[in-house]
């Protein structure tokens, strides 16, 4: 049951993590990330999701420091960029985002993008990092069904998330049932579908019904899913919107209609074709 802002999924390896975290993709290195985590940090979030080309892991670090939230009480996550990816190249963007946070050591390191010839690679270093115990839970990003299942055979350790382009215009049924059924969780980055949807008349309709915004049924379905999500934003405002999702819930009916939405529709790239 979704319960408040402090409610958890468990990963599989037993880690607990907040089912509604604060992305800071597109966010500005400096006054703005570290403006906008610190306003997420006193909403209540305690999940910061950054990588290291959003290139604002500083001010990520920052606003944490500034924050005096104390550390074991956050769930922070970054993720291995597609040319930093390889073994020996992996373990060292470890460190350089380490150093850039200015922490000890992450709650959760992904592969940002599934690099063909590299990935494998990149993941037996995120094995190692685990296994040495300098990070508490490793998982992928942007990879589809034939990807996780490639990883599988050439792997150890099954990824504890696969954090991916979802919304109710891109469901991802398939890979959700492959997930469920192999213990990965599924993490919803553009969950508001990167604006597009904000002004969906389904949505608008339910939203007005519930006196919330689209955005906070668009999270709130999100989370009746069991779908871990994030997201973002810098206005202060909308950080706190975001959050008060936890004092209503969507009918069956209003799931289903939301649902019935899906048009397997990407506004972001898609992973067997993307070039950056």
């Amino acid at each position: 049951m979704v319960k408040d802002i402090n409610t958890t999924v468990t990963l599989h390896n037993g880690v607990e993590m907040p089912q509604l975290g604060f992305g800071v993709f597109k966010v500005q290195n400096g006054n703005e990330t570290v403006e906008s985590v610190k306003k997420a940090l006193e909403a209540g979030y305690r999940s910061i999701d950054t990588a290291a080309i959003y290139k604002n892991e500083e001010g990520v670090g920052q606003a944490i420091r500034e924050s005096g939230i104390p550390r074991e009480e956050l769930f922070i996550t970054s993720k291995v960029w597609n040319s930093d990816q390889g073994y020996e190249s992996t373990l060292q963007a470890y460190e350089d985002s380490l150093k850039r946070l200015g922490l000890e050591y992450l709650d959760l390191y992904l592969i940002h993008w599934p690099v063909k010839g590299k990935y494998i690679d990149t993941w037996r270093a995120l094995e190692k990092l685990y296994k040495d115990g300098r990070v508490r839970s490793i998982g992928v990003s942007n990879f589809h069904v034939h990807h996780l299942e490639d990883l599988f055979e050439n792997s150890e350790i099954k990824p504890v998330i696969d954090q991916v382009e979802l919304h109710p215009r891109l469901a991802q049924l398939e890979l959700r049932e492959f997930c469920n059924n192999h213990g990965i969780k599924v993490e919803a980055w553009g969950p508001l579908g990167q604006g597009h949807l904000i002004d969906e008349p389904t949505l608008k309709h339910i939203a007005s019904k519930h006196g919330k915004t689209t955005a906070q049924v668009l999270i709130r379905w999100h989370l009746q899913h069991e779908i871990v999500v994030i997201p973002k934003s810098v206005t202060p405002s909308r950080i706190e919107q975001n959050a008060e999702v936890f004092d209503f819930e969507l009918s069956k009916d209003e799931m289903n209609q939301i649902d019935s939405l899906n048009l397997n529709e990407r506004y972001g790239a898609d992973p067997d074709n993307f070039n950056f």
